[in-house]
C-alpha cells in the first residue's frame, strides 16, 4: 500500500497534479437518477463525490462482455458429438470452465463489429488460450482493467486522480488539463478527466490495438476512443459507463455499463499480483539449455526442426 501512495506522490511531483476542472455550480447533462444526486459523501474538494477507495465488480464480463451461457472452457475443439475443451486446457476440468453472464453491452447486447472485425473476433476466440494478452500478463488496457476479477484503488484529491490496479501492478494517472494528443500508443492509454456534475468523465485515447476487451476475443483497433463516466450512486456503489468509438472496427459507437462495489472492510487494500514472473516458463521455458518436458520441450524441438529445414 505504501508503494502505491509513493507512486501517486511521484506523479504529483512530476507535475501531473493540476487543479480539478469543472465549475462547482455546473449541473450534469446526464444527472444521477432522482433520489441519488447529492446523497453520496463529498470528496476532498467538498463539492464532488468521493471516489477514493478499493473497488471491484461482481460480474463475469472479463470472460465475455456479451451475454453468454456457461461453457466447459474458454477454448473448445470439435468432439465426436459436441465441442469439448481444447487439449491445452482439458486438464483444468471444472476450474477451467466459463461461468455464465448477462453481459454489460448496452442496447441489443451485441458489439457492432464490421464484417472484417467480426471475423477477427472469431479467430481470436478460436485461439483464446494462445492469443489473449492476459494469458501472457500484458497490461489489460481500458476499459478491461475495470471489470477484471481483481480489485483496483482510486486515489483522488482536489488536484489529482490516480488509479492503481492489482492485476500486473497496472496504473494510470488521469490528466486534469487537456494534454493534447497522446505522444504514443500504450497499453493503458492516455486519460484526461473532468467533472460533469456528480460524474467524473474520463476520455481515454492512445490505446494499443494489442489489448482485448475480454477473454473471448472481443477486440478494438488503433483509433479507439473510450469515454468513461464514473457516477457514485451511494457511498459504496458506483455506476460505470463507457462509450467506445472506433470507425475502423465498429459500425457505430456502443456502450457498456455495470456497477462497481466498494470494499468496506477495515483491512481493505490491494494485494500484489505481479504476474510477469508467473508466465516466464510459458513464454521463455523453451529457451532453457535443457527445456522441461511438456510445452517448453515441444516448442524447442519444433523450432529446432524449423531451423534445420530452413538451412
Amino acid at each position: 500500500m505504501n508503494k502505491l501512495v509513493s507512486v501517486m506522490a511521484l506523479a504529483c511531483a512530476l507535475g501531473a497534479c493540476q487543479t480539478m476542472p469543472g465549475d462547482p455550480g455546473t449541473t450534469s447533462s446526464s444527472a444521477a437518477p432522482q433520489g441519488q444526486a447529492g446523497t453520496v459523501k463529498r470528496g476532498p474538494d467538498g463539492v464532488h463525490p468521493d471516489l477514493n477507495g478499493v473497488w471491484q465488480v461482481l460480474n463475469t464480463a472479463n470472460y465475455n462482455i456479451e451475454a453468454h451461457p456457461a461453457s466447459a472452457a474458454l477454448q473448445m475443439r470439435e468432439g465426436p458429438y459436441v465441442p469439448v475443451p481444447h487439449a491445452s486446457v482439458v486438464a483444468l476440468g471444472a476450474i477451467g470452465a466459463v461461468p455464465a453472464g448477462i453481459g454489460i453491452v448496452q442496447g441489443d447486447g451485441k458489439i457492432p463489429y464490421t464484417a472484417e472485425a467480426l471475423a477477427q473476433r472469431d479467430e481470436n476466440r478460436a485461439r483464446a488460450v494462445e492469443l489473449d494478452p492476459e494469458v501472457h500478463c500484458y497490461l489489460p488496457g481500458i476499459p478491461r482493467a475495470n471489470y477484471m476479477d481483481k480489485p483496483f484503488q482510486i486515489f483522488h484529491s482536489d488536484k489529482a486522480v490516480f488509479f492503481a490496479y492489482e492485476y500486473a501492478g497496472a496504473v494510470r494517472n488521469v490528466f486534469l488539463e487537456d494534454p493534447g494528443e497522446a505522444p504514443l500508443d500504450s497499453w493503458m492509454g492516455q486519460s484526461y478527466g473532468k467533472w460533469d456534475g456528480d460524474t467524473f468523465v474520463v476520455e481515454v485515447t492512445g490505446l494499443l490495438q494489442d489489448t482485448w476487451l475480454d477473454r473471448s476475443g472481443n477486440h478494438h483497433g488503433y483509433t479507439t476512443k473510450v469515454t468513461e463516466r464514473w457516477t457514485p450512486i451511494s457511498d459504496h456503489h458506483m455506476r460505470y459507463e463507457a462509450e467506445i468509438t472506433d470507425e475502423d472496427t465498429y459500425t457505430r459507437p456502443w456502450k457498456i455499463s455495470f456497477v462497481l462495489y466498494k470494499k468496506v472492510e477495515e483491512d481493505a487494500q490491494l494485494q500484489q499480483f505481479k504476474c510477469v514472473e508467473f508466465v516466464e516458463e510459458l513464454m521463455y521455458g523453451h529457451l532453457r539449455k535443457n527445456p522441461l518436458p511438456g510445452p517448453a520441450l515441444d516448442r524447442a524441438n519444433r523450432e529446432a526442426q524449423e531451423r534445420e529445414a530452413n538451412k
